[in-house]
C-alpha cells in the first residue's frame, strides 16, 4: 500500500487527516481524486494519504489510523465498506468519517447530504460539522445506511460520456482529463436503476414491526422499503399489489423490522445480498457520524 505523509503550513489547521483513496476512484476519475488530495493538504495541517489496493490494504489503513481522523475519496461502495469495517471493530461510536465523492455510484452520498463536487466535498471535510446520523444493523452483522429495497433494485454505473459515443479515453488523455474536470464542477448526473435479480413480479412477504404483522404471506406486495429514520426509529413503506384500484402503501415505524419469505433478494445500499428467508434490521440512534457542510 502506498502512503504519502505530508505537513502542511505552520499556519493551517491543527486537524491530522487520514485520508484514505478507494482505488476504484483512482481508475474511474483520478483527476479529481487528484484535486481533492490537494485542497485537503492544503487546509489541513497534518495529512497522510494512503493508496490502497484492494480491500484488505483499505481496512488495514483504517486500522491503523491512530489519532488521525478518516477521510474516505471513493464512491457509495467505499463509504459503505468504511462504516462496516468500524462497525465490525466497534469503533464506529467513536469515530467521525468523511467522505469526497469520487467514482460510478453516489447516490447514497448525495441523499445524505454530502456534495458531490471534489473541491465542495474537500471544503467540506475541512470546515464542516459532525453530524451523528442512524443506521440499520441487520443479523448478519451488516450495517444500512440509506435504504433496504425488496426486490432488490440494481444502481447501474454511469458510463463515460467518450466510451457511450464509442471512443476509448486511453487514445485521448486529454478528453479525460476535461471530463474529470467537468465532473468536479457540475453536479454528478443522477444515477441510473435497473431491476435486479429477483425483480420479476409480485412476491409473497411476511413484514413485522416491532412484533407486530405488517403485511402477511397471504397478500402479495409489490414493493418493501426499510430505511434509518430519526430517534432510533425504522420507517417501513410496504406496497401491495394494486387490484383494480390503486392499494394505498403500509407504513410503520419501529426499532425492529423482520422481513421472512421464500427464498427473496435485497438492496441494502449499493449491494444486493440474498437470497435469504428471514432478515432482521435494528434501528440504532445516532450510530455514526458524518461530517457535512454546516
Amino acid at each position: 500500500m502506498a502512503e504519502v505523509a505530508t505537513s502542511a503550513r505552520s499556519s493551517a489547521t491543527p486537524d491530522q487527516l487520514l485520508v484514505v483513496v478507494d482505488p476504484v476512484a483512482r481508475r474511474t476519475d483520478g483527476e479529481s481524486v487528484r484535486i481533492a488530495r490537494d485542497v485537503l493538504r492544503a487546509g489541513a495541517a497534518h495529512t497522510k494519504v494512503c493508496l490502497p489496493a484492494d480491500p484488505e490494504e483499505f481496512a488495514r489503513a483504517l486500522r491503523r489510523r491512530g489519532s488521525r481522523r478518516p477521510v474516505v475519496i471513493g464512491d457509495d461502495r467505499a463509504l459503505l465498506r468504511a462504516v462496516t469495517l468500524l462497525h465490525r471493530q466497534r469503533e464506529l461510536a467513536g469515530c467521525a468519517l468523511s467522505v469526497v465523492p469520487v467514482g460510478p455510484v453516489l447516490g447514497l452520498a448525495r441523499s445524505l447530504g454530502v456534495p458531490t463536487g471534489a473541491v465542495a466535498a474537500a471544503r467540506a471535510v475541512l470546515d464542516g460539522a459532525v453530524r451523528r446520523l442512524d443506521l440499520l444493523v441487520d443479523d448478519s452483522d451488516g450495517v444500512v445506511l440509506g435504504e433496504v429495497g425488496i426486490p432488490p433494485v440494481a444502481v447501474r454505473e454511469d458510463a463515460d460520456a467518450d466510451t457511450e459515443a464509442g471512443a476509448h479515453p486511453a487514445g485521448r488523455p486529454w478528453l479525460r482529463t476535461c471530463q474529470s474536470l467537468v465532473r468536479t464542477l457540475a453536479p454528478a448526473r443522477p444515477a441510473r436503476i435497473t431491476a435486479g435479480p429477483g425483480a420479476s413480479g409480485p412476491a409473497r412477504l411476511r413484514v413485522e414491526v416491532d412484533g407486530v404483522t405488517l403485511v402477511d404471506l397471504d397478500r402479495p406486495v409489490d414493493a418493501v422499503s426499510v430505511l434509518p429514520g430519526s430517534r432510533g426509529l425504522a420507517e417501513v413503506e410496504v406496497r401491495p399489489v394494486s387490484v383494480g384500484a390503486q392499494a394505498m402503501p403500509l407504513t410503520a415505524t419501529g426499532r425492529t423490522v423482520t422481513v421472512s419469505g421464500a427464498h427473496y433478494r435485497y438492496r441494502a445500499d449499493a449491494v444486493v445480498s440474498g437470497p435469504v428467508l428471514t432478515r432482521t434490521w435494528v434501528a440504532r440512534e445516532g450510530a455514526w457520524g458524518l461530517t457535512l457542510p454546516e
